[in-house]
């Protein structure tokens, strides 16, 4: 897996001249749902970029998408779409935000780099396998940078204990567990009015035709149900999983290497109209013997350690870490002096906001990506993985150079899917 990560990077000639990286950088962000407002929020304060259009299929979020953009940049000039190709194609948008539903990825990323516009994508990175090579291939193909929302990256309570473990303050590190909170279970399929003017066949694009229930777009105050309807996402396997497994990944240098084996059990809601698997135990195992433990906090297996997202275990100690904080076993640990590593490049960077930041600052000057997209691939092929694991009670062998699972035709079937036409990634 991520056998192209070494290939020169190409630069597209729009870049230069008068399109060059010193002018304002102008961003359009398809998707105005979770991630909208801290995707613009967190764009608009770097110096020298402005979110100039965004698209939605909802008139009612267009709107107020456009009012959010408009207050930040004190105008009215931002354009609203609702089709994502009209955004894309717009010669005044240089980077993509991509944050729609899981199912729309692959295909909103080739669109993009097919035009020459940088992409942000937001994780998972692909709703399956098949599809995250697809992105890797076109983006290699048309020169231009992607950035995954894995932002835990670019947050020193996880940097911290990456340092840790890769420096040899925990001894031989053997195995690191990835917790993801368990899975959210109902979903009412009985209120099935449509909101006005939303296009659901255009949302439900290359998903398989399935009944529209209201829940899909609108949880008051919590995560749309898209999130945990197989059609249109992975739930909290792949939502959590491209964070908390990447983050696991990073930690013991795992992020150009695949491991060699996937075992997985777990358990699928049995009411309700959400129906991804919403409690699961997986081991990965690499060739060197080490393993991500990827599991949710209710499994009798998981580290009883207040809210941890990882937990690093070498033979000479453990560390932790979440978005807040990092603690370890012995305490000491953390005390240990902390210099700038170039394997880290934002070693010193401790936000957020300075996941984009570092995004422009590749764009405009080259500096490596925090988040590249063949880390970001493995981490959530290894949730697809544990999905499928699941799904067909068995262990996976898996081929990581050439990203299939050997010996088991049915199993192979199940790392792609076939798209509702019109749509294609071909």
């Amino acid at each position: 897996m991520g056998a192209m990560a070494g290939l020169p990077m190409v630069l597209p000639s729009r870049l230069f001249g008068e399109n060059a990286p010193s002018r304002t950088l102008h961003v359009g962000i398809i998707g105005c749902g979770d991630r909208f407002r801290a995707m613009t929020a967190d764009f608009t304060r770097i110096s020298g970029v402005r979110v100039v259009a965004i698209c939605d299929l909802w008139p009612e979020r267009r709107e107020y998408a456009k009012g959010f953009v408009d207050e930040h940049n004190d105008d009215t000039h931002c354009k609203m779409y609702a089709d994502h190709r009209e955004l894309i194609a717009d010669p005044e948008v240089d980077i993509v935000g991509v944050a729609a539903p899981d199912h729309w990825h692959s295909l909103m990323a080739i669109e993009a780099a097919r035009r020459g516009k940088h992409i942000y994508l937001e994780k998972p990175f692909a709703y399956s396998i098949e599809e995250g090579r697809a992105i890797i291939e076109a983006v290699h193909s048309h020169g231009v940078l992607v950035q995954h929302g894995t932002q835990q990256r670019s947050t020193s309570h996880f940097q911290r204990a990456t340092w840790l473990a890769r420096h040899g303050y925990l001894g031989n590190v053997e195995k690191v567990y990835a917790i993801s909170p368990v899975g959210i279970t109902g979903g009412d399929a009985s209120d099935t009015e449509m909101p006005d003017g939303f296009d659901y066949d255009q949302f439900t694009g290359p998903a398989p035709e399935t009944p529209f229930y209201r829940e899909l777009i609108l949880r008051p105050n919590t995560t749309s149900g898209w999130y945990f309807t197989s059609p249109f996402g992975g739930g909290w396997i792949t939502a959590w999983g491209s964070h908390h497994v990447d983050s696991a990944q990073m930690a013991i240098g795992k992020d150009h290497e695949a491991p060699v084996r996937v075992e997985a059990t777990g358990r699928f809601p049995t009411t309700g109209v959400f129906d991804t698997c919403d409690s699961w135990y997986a081991e990965m195992t690499y060739a060197d013997g080490k393993k991500i433990i990827y599991l949710t906090d209710d499994r009798p297996e998981c580290p009883q350690l207040e809210r941890a997202n990882i937990v690093v275990v070498g033979d000479e100690g453990w560390v932790a870490a979440n978005r807040g904080r990092s603690w370890s076993n012995p305490p000491s640990l953390l005390e240990r002096a902390w210099p700038k590593d170039p394997t880290l490049p934002q070693l010193e960077r401790g936000s957020q906001a300075e996941h984009f930041r570092n995004f422009i600052d590749a764009i405009r000057d080259g500096v490596p990506l925090t988040s590249p997209m063949e880390p970001g691939h493995l981490s959530t092929a290894l949730c697809h993985l544990t999905q499928i694991g699941i799904e067909i009670q068995r262990p996976i062998e898996w081929d990581g150079a050439n990203e299939q699972i050997r010996n088991d035709g049915q199993a192979n079937r199940m790392l792609g899917r076939v798209m509702r036409a019109p749509w294609c990634i071909s």
